[in-house]
């Protein structure tokens, strides 16, 4: 078996488990929280909302620095670190009895919580430009089989050992990934042009705002986020508004499975259909299709037709992730796609932050069946967006940062002579 088939095993299956385990204690964040103390509802609720949205504001700022160093020290080492660091953090969050507590370690855990984001930039770098979205879409996968099935059996594990020895069981998981990767997988390093540029974090800032396809991908993949969390936390009361039955949490969760197993079934697709049409030309599909399947989701009347229609939902938002990063990778230097990968993960996690935010003040307002039809539009606007880039005429990123990178120092020179 050659390296990189290896690498690729390895890292689906490390995907996997981090993705299945990190899911695991999501179903009974807010029951843990009961256990600290006689607190009221509405206590533990605003502690629950901050404390699931604590771990993307340390990753939202974190992302950025980790790709700089990725680039510098190459992805194996910051796989590494996130591992070993996510499992010392929940690992704690069982021994802890405070809710304040639980919101430190859970913002510590955003520090080191990109393990899957730079899974895919890993991957990205060690796979040639015409099968990138084929392999990351298929990555895509592994993690998506762990989201689904993770839940599940982190409410089996609750009920049948407790909390505490569910944190413990998923934390030894993720130091068997850890372990993995630091025995299994083999980097191969990336060869420097020899016109190579140094860029600054600034830099490389002002040229991804002024850039316009990479500006609005940066965008897009926080749109699609927006899209996908405003529901998620409501999603178990618009069931229970659609059904008389009791078993709604049953219920909720096939609901959210249907997204999953849709998202399932054509990720590798659609990454393999961009390598071939374009990234560009598929992304714009995928926009369209999430506009049409989320909208009548906001008009059904019984439970199997929101079922219905988040399935298809699943099947066209699951290829947006791989697409957005094949394209990032594509236009990025081979210098600095660490840190590009970093800043578009940053956009993922802006978006994880203002979706539930969003959600909670729609339904607040105008009811749940609004966050979809909002959430849509929000969808024709990223499609909007990448119309009008490919309309405009080409930028190549990497001159674009070069022609930057001698006007700020034209205007040093200029400076320092007068």
């Amino acid at each position: 078996m050659d390296v990189q088939k290896r690498n690729f095993i390895i890292i689906w299956f490390a995907n996997f488990l981090v993705a299945g385990t990190m899911t695991m204690i999501m179903p009974f964040l807010s029951l843990y929280i009961e256990t600290f103390g006689n607190h009221s509802d509405v206590y533990v609720q605003r502690w629950a909302g901050l404390i699931f949205g604590a771990t993307f504001i340390t990753a939202f700022i974190m992302s950025p620095i980790w790709g700089r160093v990725a680039d510098r020290y190459g992805f194996k080492p910051i796989l590494i670190i996130n591992g070993f660091g996510i499992a010392t953090s929940v690992l704690l969050m069982g021994f802890i009895n405070s809710v304040e507590t639980f919101f430190i370690l859970r913002l510590l855990n955003g520090i080191v919580t990109g393990f899957i984001p730079t899974s895919l930039a890993f991957v990205s770098s060690q796979t040639s430009k015409e099968e990138a979205g084929k392999m990351l879409g298929t990555l895509q996968m592994g993690s998506m089989t762990g989201m689904l099935f993770g839940p599940v059996l982190g409410g089996l594990l609750a009920d049948q050992f407790g909390f505490q020895y569910t944190f413990i069981i998923t934390s030894i998981s993720i130091y068997l990934v850890a372990l993995l990767v630091l025995v299994g997988i083999r980097e191969k390093k990336k060869e420097k042009s020899k016109l190579a540029v140094n860029y600054t974090r600034k830099t490389i800032v002002k040229g991804i705002f002024r850039h316009r396809l990479m500006m609005n991908v940066m965008i897009i993949t926080a749109l699609i986020q927006i899209g996908n969390f405003s529901i998620q936390p409501l999603l178990s009361l618009y069931v229970a508004d659609l059904t008389d039955a009791k078993d709604v949490a049953f219920l909720s969760g096939i609901t959210f499975s249907a997204a999953g197993i849709g998202n399932l079934l054509l990720t590798r697709f659609w990454g393999k259909l961009g390598d071939e049409i374009g990234y560009e030309k598929v992304l714009s599909i995928l926009l369209i299709l999430s506009f049409i399947f989320i909208i009548p989701q906001a008009f059904v009347s019984n439970l199997w037709q929101l079922v219905f229609w988040r399935f298809f939902f699943g099947m066209a938002i699951g290829g947006m992730i791989p697409i957005t990063t094949a394209l990032v990778r594509r236009e990025a230097p081979i210098d600095i796609q660490g840190e590009l990968m970093g800043y578009n993960t940053s956009f993922r996690f802006l978006g994880n932050i203002i979706g539930p935010m969003l959600g909670g003040i729609l339904s607040g307002y105008v009811g749940i069946p609004s966050v979809f039809v909002i959430t849509g539009v929000l969808f024709l606007v990223g499609f909007t967006l990448l119309y009008l880039v490919k309309r405009s005429p080409f930028q190549d990123f990497s001159e674009y940062l070069v022609e930057q990178k001698r006007a700020e120092k034209n205007v040093k020179t200029r400076m320092e002579q007068s």
